[in-house]
């Protein structure tokens, strides 16, 4: 089920005809190149004489759903203990897509709200990366269907094409797109961790729900957090070496940590098994004196600790004024519009900056751990810009997600039955063909992309309300 597709996940890069190298500040920069998701112009290799310098995110664009299943409803409907999903999940509210909007739909409204609220010309992109875990088409690419928006600029040269693996296309296109605006060959401060597992996935062509191992895939997400981590500290140590800095990087380092949130209470997690590692690579006077109540966790090896609920609690209780600080603002839109897949992190990301003011951002590293199940993670930061004054790139970026709660207050509330009813829906008309879907585009939000018909050879035709 697609939930939220972030316009980080669509990177976007600028292309300028002219010839000049124009570098424009960041409003976001990460560690090392400060490579990231940009609006940078591009310009031919022979006519620069630096590379590129604080490439990083200039805009960010966040779509949901026009509508929300109270998550106490669903635990009376479901008849579970109350409880089960607002605190077990730590989630009150989840967003959820009828059969009116899939992946391209998402995908065609976020770009269009984008490219129209920044005022960026068609005919100024260079490249465009879709990044998803949703195919509608084995074959046919998002990329190709977002084309459409293109047309009447008659900018066919646009570089990029989807990037899929479940949670982490959307961070794999946001470094194919850092990579083609910086376009020299760097490691890059990036912790990754990839291998060949099974705890989440879609074989089955006939539904669109997964094959899930929950248990397995929350200790696979914990594994892959320990190594990331401990690669990413092991760069960022280096470097400080060559630099003349001899210490220990550690979350003191990190003003905030943003992860990839499949619920709530996963985040607070991680935070507390980062501060493990922390713990575990400190001296025993540090363990001491900056890890009160750790102090039985000497000695233990972090692969006897994935299932041990007793570690669990003593972490997230000594990592609790860390997390409030750190990470508990980038959980808004997690809590109330439940896991956003793909774009989980950069939604969580959109979340602190809508929390927190320019002011507050301003200069500061935030951590960043991004986990597709199969699995594909990577563990990076960014730096905040130190210019937070009126007008600058960082208050701009900070000001347009202001708007988030408003938004999420605006949807429609739906009944546990009406939302079981249009999940049903979802389920018969899958695979289907010749049918236009059933419901009242008025309920849509104003401006969204909406599935219209799929016609007997499976085409699919878009229409969008009016904004």
């Amino acid at each position: 089920m697609q939930r939220l597709l972030t316009p980080a996940k669509r990177v976007l890069q600028v292309r300028r005809a002219t010839q000049e190298l124009l570098v424009t500040p960041a409003r976001l920069l990460p560690e090392a190149h400060q490579s990231r998701f940009s609006t940078i112009p591009a310009v031919p290799l022979a006519k620069r004489d630096t590379w590129p310098k604080d490439v990083g995110i200039l805009a960010l664009e966040v779509y949901f759903p026009a509508q929300y299943v109270d998550q106490a409803d669903l635990e009376k409907y479901y008849n579970v203990q109350a409880g089960r999903f607002t605190v077990g999940l730590g989630q009150t509210h989840m967003g959820f897509c009828s059969v009116k909007e899939d992946i391209n739909s998402l995908c065609l409204t976020v770009l269009q709200r984008l490219m129209e609220r920044t005022k960026i010309p068609w005919d100024a992109v260079g490249r465009l990366e879709v990044g998803t875990e949703t195919i509608i088409d084995k074959s046919k690419a998002v990329k190709t269907v977002l084309m459409e928006l293109f047309q009447d600029s008659g900018n066919t040269d646009i570089e990029g094409i989807d990037t899929t693996n479940a949670c982490y296309g959307g961070t794999a296109s946001l470094f194919n797109a850092a990579n083609w605006m910086e376009s020299s060959s760097w490691d890059g401060l990036r912790g990754t961790h990839m291998e060949n597992v099974y705890d989440f996935y879609k074989p089955d062509g006939s539904t669109e729900y997964p094959m899930v191992d929950g248990q397995f895939s929350i200790q696979c997400y914990i594994r892959a957090l320990d190594q990331c981590y401990k690669v990413y500290r092991q760069k960022i140590q280096n470097q400080w070496k060559q630099a003349g800095v001899d210490r220990t990087f550690t979350l003191d380092d990190l003003q905030f940590m943003v992860f990839h949130t499949p619920f709530c209470r996963m985040a607070q997690k991680s935070l507390a098994r980062l501060m493990f590692h922390d713990f575990l690579s400190a001296s025993s006077d540090a363990q001491s004196s900056r890890y009160k109540g750790l102090e039985a966790l000497k000695g233990l090896k972090l692969e006897d600790t994935y299932t041990n609920k007793d570690v669990e609690k003593a972490l997230m209780k000594a990592s609790l004024d860390a997390f409030n600080k750190k990470s508990k603002a980038s959980l808004y839109l997690s809590t109330h519009n439940g896991n956003m897949y793909t774009s989980s992190l950069y939604g969580c990301l959109a979340s602190l900056l809508s929390q927190h003011s320019a002011q507050d951002l301003a200069g500061s590293r935030i951590g960043a751990y991004s986990y597709g199940s199969g699995l594909a993670a990577s563990f990076f930061s960014f730096r905040a810009s130190q210019d937070a004054s009126p007008g600058s790139p960082l208050e701009q970026l900070v000001s347009s997600m202001a708007d988030l709660p408003t938004r999420l207050a605006a949807r429609r509330r739906i009944s546990a039955e009406e939302f079981t009813e249009i999940m049903e829906q979802r389920e018969h008309f899958y695979h289907k063909v010749n049918f236009s879907p059933p419901g009242d585009t008025s309920s849509l939000f104003p401006g969204t992309w909406y599935l219209e018909r799929v016609d007997e050879l499976h085409r699919r035709k878009y229409a969008r309300c009016p904004v």
